[in-house]
């Protein structure tokens, strides 16, 4: 009888890296709990670090495509989903603290929170869209919702603005005056705003037609110095 042989996946170096960055905040996290080197709010420490790493994360995933644009790299866009669910992990880790460590679940009185505060309002509309991106990430409905898939995930680019949005109303400090604590939301804002500018079809067919050119020119560089060394 035959014998099938599968080969297995190769693992990458950048599978590696992003798997380890993923679970490494967590573990961080666990071991300055229990050396008790939070802050003296805990809970509150807890719920903003959570919510920055799955900004960071967020980030990472659109970042995906424009590295792959600058620098020819397939590998980026395969990594988008796990990247994608590292996210929403830690999203969905800052809502659980959030709204079952600091109100115990109280859902009245977190409505009247959501309604009350700007931050929260818009964080919860940002939840909302990334939920549905993190229940279709999977091969499964790919196949099944065809296009629609497609549609469906565009909703990554308002669910990163309105979450950076978040991230920046929840600082201590006025966003729009630019005072207070907001520096790093407000430099990550501009950050995630070149990324979307950069995953623009028309900006990223320029972009990597610069580094066609660029390593066209490279190859006749280096050609030339073979021939003629020194």
């Amino acid at each position: 009888m035959p014998t099938i042989s599968r080969t297995k996946p190769k693992i990458t170096w950048l599978q590696v890296v992003i798997h380890t960055l993923g679970w490494l905040p967590l573990a961080w996290l666990f071991y300055d709990y229990f050396a008790g080197r939070l802050s003296v709010n805990p809970i509150q420490d807890i719920e903003q670090r959570l919510g920055r790493i799955a900004v960071y994360f967020l980030i990472a995933t659109l970042a995906c495509t424009p590295f792959n644009s600058l620098f020819g790299w397939l590998e980026f866009l395969k990594r988008r989903r796990a990247l994608g669910l590292y996210a929403f992990m830690y999203t969905s880790l800052h809502v659980m603290v959030f709204a079952g460590l600091d109100y115990g679940f109280n859902l009245s009185q977190l409505f009247d929170l959501i309604t009350q505060k700007l931050y929260l309002l818009v964080g919860t509309i940002a939840l909302l869209m990334l939920i549905p991106l993190a229940a279709t990430s999977f091969d499964y409905f790919i196949r099944r919702m065809g296009r629609n898939w497609k549609r469906l995930h565009w909703l990554i680019y308002p669910a990163a603005i309105i979450s950076m949005l978040h991230y920046a109303l929840a600082q201590k400090g006025n966003l729009f005056a630019l005072r207070g604590n907001i520096l790093k939301p407000f430099l990550l804002g501009i950050f995630m705003i070149l990324l979307l500018v950069l995953r623009n079809p028309s900006v990223r067919k320029w972009v990597i037609g610069i580094r066609r050119k660029l390593s066209v020119r490279s190859r006749h560089l280096r050609h030339a110095n073979k021939i003629n060394p020194g």
